[in-house]
């Protein structure tokens, strides 16, 4: 579904992605995981089009690297961000029919309805302002945004960030409830052991260079990646 060849990304002088090469066949779990800095969210928002880059992005064999973002929305690419921004002083079902601004009313009105059995506590919140939301909530609903848009390749960007451990395993939770119906799933998590125990395959990112590639339970085994990034 996904091939990424040569990619390479820069802000100002300095270099965050250096010929990046990397693939996703259609229904698989694929984590991305590295220090901070090492260019995971800038690899993130270089596929979804808000980020300037050069070298190929080929998304079911065609080349988007010219295409603009909200198109590739609409083509089935949708990006989860990092840190949920929500829009604050806008309800919960606002800020969910806004994920669905390429939909039809019929499809935003089915996909609230998927969300809300997906997460049951945004429906009895659907009227609050998505800023009263505890940070657990605010991931619910920032990945229920991105569900609304329908996507055939989602990628999350640290959906555990800053919660508590007991939010971290629903939200995995969520994740593996995904992966179990298909969807294709990029996943960049600080979380490695989590992300990798959930992923079909895996890249560890090191200073903007992929330097190891593997299945995730590969990559769980691997001296290298325990030491660095599981602390073991």
């Amino acid at each position: 579904m996904l091939d990424v060849r040569g990619l390479e990304a820069r802000y100002g002088r300095i270099t965050a992605l250096h010929g990046i090469d990397l693939a996703l066949r259609a229904g698989e779990l694929v984590a991305l995981v590295g220090a901070n800095g090492a260019g995971k969210s800038t690899l993130l928002r270089a596929i979804s089009g808000v980020q300037p880059c050069s070298g190929r992005i080929l998304y079911d064999g065609k080349d988007i690297g010219a295409v603009a973002a909200e198109r590739r929305v609409a083509l089935g690419i949708v990006q989860v961000p990092e840190g949920r921004q929500v829009f604050g002083p806008l309800n919960v079902e606002d800020n969910l029919r806004l994920g669905a601004y390429t939909r039809s009313r019929a499809e935003s009105d089915a996909g609230l309805a998927r969300v809300f059995a997906m997460f049951p506590a945004l429906k009895e919140r659907r009227h609050q302002a998505a800023g009263v939301l505890s940070g657990g909530q605010q991931q619910m609903l920032a990945m229920g945004r991105g569900l609304m848009a329908k996507p055939r390749l989602l990628l999350l960007d640290e959906p555990s960030m800053g919660l508590a451990p007991r939010l971290v395993e629903e939200v995995f939770a969520q994740v593996r409830s995904l992966k179990e119906a298909r969807t294709t799933i990029f996943l960049v998590d600080q979380n490695a052991r989590a992300a990798l125990a959930v992923a079909d395959r895996g890249y560890v990112l090191e200073t903007g260079r992929v330097v190891l590639a593997g299945s995730g339970a590969a990559l769980l085994a691997d001296g290298q990646v325990r030491e660095a990034y599981l602390g073991m």
